[in-house]
This record gives C-alpha cells, structure tokens and sequence, in this order.
C-alpha cells in the first residue's frame, strides 16, 4: 500500500530476521516517532498518525512479531519486555533509524519504551506512555491467567474471541461500535496470532517494569504520560504516581476516556503528543 498524502496511515513491512515486520506509517519526511503496541495490535494507533505527521513527524506504529499484521509465530521466551526491546532496536534497524529516536508505548509496550529508555538497546530521546503499564500494575487477570501454560492449551477459539470481545469493549469504552470491536479482533481470528498473543501474556511480569524504577529516576530524558480518566485496565493513580517520582514527566489527561484515549479523543492525543516531540 503506497502513500497518496502526507498524511495518508498506510501499511509497509520489512524482514527483521526470517519474518516480516508490518507497521503502519505516515507522513514523508520529518523525525521519526516509533508507536508500540500491546496486547492489542497496530491499529490503537491509526487515529492520530494523521496528526502526527501533520506536525512535521514520521509516525509508525509497528507490529510486534507474530501480532497484528506481523509474521511469525511469538514464543513465550522471545514475547517478555527485554526480549521484545531488542526485536524492535532490529526493526529500527532495518528501517534505517539511527541516533535518538523517540518512542511511545500504550498498554504492555509502554513497558517496552521504559526498558528501551532505561537499558538500550535503543537510544530514546523523548518517551511518551499511553495508558501505559507501569510499576506493579500488570498483567490485568484477563492476561494473567495465560501465565499458566494449561490455559493457553485448553482455551478454545470461541473462548478466546468471546475473551477478547469482552475487553476490547471495555477498552474502547464510549467509542465502541460493533465496526469497530471487529476491526481490533480481525487479527485473532488466526491460530497463529492467538498463540502469539498467549506468549505475550504467558510472558507478562510486573518486575519488568519495576526493576525500572531506578534507573528511570535517574533519566534526563523528557517524558510525557497521556492517560484516558476511565481506563479500568490502567488505572489513573499509577500514572499520578509515576508524574509524581520520576522526573521530567508531564501528565495530560483525557476526560471520558477508557484504556484506549486514541479513539475517544483523537485530535486531542494526537495534538499532545505532536507538541511533546516537536517540543
């Protein structure tokens, strides 16, 4: 799928390793803005890519492997945050980015930004977190319970859809439509993709993010918290907690919002986060 405007989201790949990496892009020029997704796909970030690459940024918003539009089949020892940060360092690689490149992560790569901002192997020069997973806030129950192997095995496929169904609701809050709820649960409706997406909650640990905290406090790095107010997966206090003890953090609220604020408040998050990385 090829650009027609600067500001068309269309849909690229390239191989990192044996597989393809599918992303969504926008925008031809400008600095590069990398959006990681978490147990949704790509798509979470689709509403304000626009935005973003109206403001003189490259947004793209990639699939983790074997996720989304992605290829491969994720493992549970490749599918935990270490893991994951050095699968997207591969894929900035190929995609040609080099020096600071500016991250943002919703859901659990929120955890992936952290440890990329904390432990390389990519230089981050801005972070922005989405409703993001942070301190001892994760895995929610309905991704927990995929911690134990005997789940992922005996969980058929109605279950999981109907599972999904349920929390993507919940995630969309105000703004789910039954066009929409579809959109986000086409991916899983591939075997592939559902065992991927069980190793990535098979693999969910809050030390990952809390073995953070230190190394975050110690970051010069700008960073910036956008948090829909009615998220029942994120609560909000985590991200009061966070603004309060980690420095050089900024927090925008979203009124209204759930766990994913892109499509209850497009142009707002998109304005946000536009004005933090070209700021």
């Amino acid at each position: 799928m090829s650009e027609t405007t600067e500001t068309a989201v269309s849909r690229a790949s390239v191989r990192v390793g044996d597989e393809e990496a599918s992303h969504l892009v926008a925008g031809r020029e400008g600095p590069a803005v990398l959006l990681l997704h978490g147990t949704y796909w790509s798509r979470v970030w689709a509403p304000v890519m626009g935005g973003l690459a109206q403001a003189g940024l490259r947004p793209v918003a990639v699939d983790l492997p074997g996720l989304g539009r992605s290829g491969g089949e994720l493992a549970r020892e490749a599918a935990d945050v270490p893991a994951l940060a050095g699968w997207v360092a591969r894929f900035a690689a190929e995609l040609g980015l080099s020096g600071p490149v500016a991250v943002a992560g919703h859901d659990i790569g929120g955890a992936v930004a952290q440890y990329l901002l904390a432990r390389g192997p990519l230089e981050v020069s801005r972070l922005a977190l989405v409703n993001s997973v942070t301190y001892d806030s994760w895995p929610v129950p309905g991704v927990a319970r995929f911690r134990d192997p005997g789940a992922a095995a005996s969980i058929t496929a109605e279950e999981f859809l109907a599972a999904r169904r349920k929390a993507v609701t919940a995630a969309l809050g105000g703004a789910a439509t039954e066009r929409l709820i579809a959109e986000y649960l086409d991916p899983w409706n591939d075997p592939r993709v559902r065992r991927s997406w069980m190793a990535l909650a098979g693999a969910a640990d809050s030390r990952h993010t809390l073995d953070l905290v230190p190394a975050l406090r110690r970051s010069a790095a700008p960073k910036l918290l956008v948090w829909g107010e009615d998220d029942g997966f994120q609560k909000v206090e985590y991200a009061e907690r966070f603004a309060a003890e980690i420095p050089r953090t900024d927090l925008v609220r979203v009124p209204g919002a759930a766990h994913i604020p892109m499509e209850n408040a497009p142009d707002l998050v998109a304005r946000v986060l536009a004005d933090f990385f070209t700021g």
